[in-house]
């Protein structure tokens, strides 16, 4: 397989890329940083007995009343800023791809009903996505997180935090997925193999499941390396908006937040870094995406 794979068309592709090589090699940094927090960073930021209140606001080790052992310095809470992002990164990753899996489950499956049922189905799933599409994310996503903290308190807010995020960003992009994967759906289901498939009396389920949606699977896979970037991003304005990830739990976007109110008093490094490692992370996936699209669609690859 690996042989096969070597000499594909996806894989000479991609080596003749220098943009989207470099981009992926970040991106595999980043999710192997993210995935290792646990064991490579320095201090536990979730261990409050490790964490001392006078280590606060420290700069970083190679600035004047910084210490060796906080190399990017340390928040207001005396945390380490580098092991932070390193959690923090993680939270951020585990939201945008659990988010973009729930989008996608919702999205694919309304898609590929509407698109091989048609008729009122189609046009009632339809409006449905217009209804969702005339909302912006941040919007829909503000306004369930504000349900929520009102209802069950900031308490547990925060230890359903994760979850919650999940469920309200990928509800709010769902019907990215249904419409794209509708327009591939209507293409497909007029040719021959499905008529075939029709004709031998193959239930509709079968048809949609086995032969419909491996072909329509291109855009998708496009559109999901997108989603995270716009998962990640969505996670980070939440909680630089004080409805995402508590303080406590630490995300790029709450790392971001809780640094911004002291960035003119000097403490500037608590929201660069964590906003550095954001741009850079949205950057490189939007780059594979771009690149994933050129390659998917011969007619707009110039490799």
């Amino acid at each position: 397989m690996w042989k096969k794979f070597k000499d594909s068309y996806f894989f000479y592709s991609f080596k003749r890329d220098p943009v989207a090589v470099v981009s992926f090699i970040v991106f595999v940094i980043l999710i192997i940083l993210s995935i290792s927090a646990p064991f490579i960073a320095p201090y536990n930021p979730y261990d409050t007995t490790g964490i001392d209140i006078m280590d606060s606001e420290l700069p970083p080790s190679w600035l004047q009343g910084g210490e060796k052992r906080f190399f990017l310095g340390t928040d207001t809470q005396g945390r380490d800023l580098l092991s932070t992002m390193l959690y923090g990164l993680r939270v951020s990753v585990v939201i945008g791809c659990g988010a973009v899996i729930l989008q996608a489950v919702i999205g694919i499956l309304i898609g590929l009903v509407s698109g091989y049922t048609g008729g009122r189905i189609d046009a009632f799933l339809m409006r449905m996505a217009d209804v969702q599409l005339s909302f912006s994310t941040l919007m829909v996503a503000i306004f369930i997180s504000a349900i929520f903290q009102l209802a069950f308190g900031v308490g547990r807010y925060e230890d359903m935090a994760v979850p919650l995020l999940v469920v309200v960003i990928g509800l709010s992009e769902w019907p990215q997925y249904a419409r794209t994967v509708r327009a591939s759906v209507l293409g497909e289901k007029k040719k021959e193999y499905v008529e075939a498939a029709r004709i031998i009396g193959l239930p509709s389920f079968h048809i949609m499941r086995k032969h419909i949606l491996p072909n329509s699977m291109s855009p998708v896979l496009v559109i999901s390396t997108v989603q995270i970037a716009n998962a990640v991003m969505s996670e980070a304005a939440l909680s630089f908006l004080g409805l995402g990830m508590p303080v406590t739990k630490p995300s790029l976007g709450s790392l971001i937040n809780a640094g911004f109110e002291y960035i003119f008093s000097g403490l500037w490094w608590i929201t660069f870094f964590p906003g550095l490692v954001l741009v850079i992370f949205v950057v490189v996936v939007n780059l594979l995406g771009d690149w994933l699209r050129d390659v998917l669609n011969p007619k707009l690859y110039k490799g």
